[in-house]
């Protein structure tokens, strides 16, 4: 079942988070781990910027998180995570179609250059990798993040973002 996150997924959100995000211990570069991956904080000023989420959940357990964050004139995937057991059960399809679904505008994904894996799962989807420039043009304009995980990131654009004549 997908639903809204409220404040009281507040946990939920963490726990699946930083379960999720061990899969990027040992990946990403080392300077740019910190356990926990996301602090109580960190989410706090997430939610507070304008990150809203979707939950899958089976059972009552939340299998996988997904943020939308509208910026400007895009829509940015935020924080997407699955719990491991739950990975390869169709839980990031069904997140990524239902928040493609909220938004009208182009949608823009950053993830970790080393993230082999999740760049995959959104090329699969008919995101594109868009070219080391733009990257760092789109990060510079949309997100707010360090430097050093600016270099070492990538940005996924959908077919939107290109039919408005957005570089890849």
């Amino acid at each position: 079942m997908l639903r809204p996150g409220v404040m009281a997924d507040f946990a939920d959100l963490l726990t699946v988070i930083n379960a999720a995000a061990q899969r990027y211990h040992g990946a990403i570069p080392a300077d740019c781990w910190r356990e926990p991956y996301m602090t109580p904080d960190a989410l706090a000023a997430e939610l507070g910027a304008g990150v809203r989420f979707t939950l899958c959940e089976e059972a009552g357990t939340v299998l996988g998180v997904m943020g939308l964050q509208n910026v400007r004139d895009v829509a940015l995937v935020r924080h997407a995570y699955t719990l491991p057991a739950a990975q390869g059960r169709g839980v990031g399809s069904a997140l990524l179609a239902a928040l493609r679904a909220e938004t009208t505008e182009p949608v823009l994904i950053g993830t970790w250059a080393a993230a082999t894996w999740a760049i995959g799962f959104y090329e699969r989807r008919g995101f594109r990798v868009v070219n080391e420039a733009t990257k760092d043009t789109l990060l510079e304009r949309y997100w707010r993040v360090p430097a050093r995980q600016r270099a070492a990131s990538v940005v996924l654009a959908d077919a939107a973002w290109v039919a408005r004549g957005g570089p890849v």
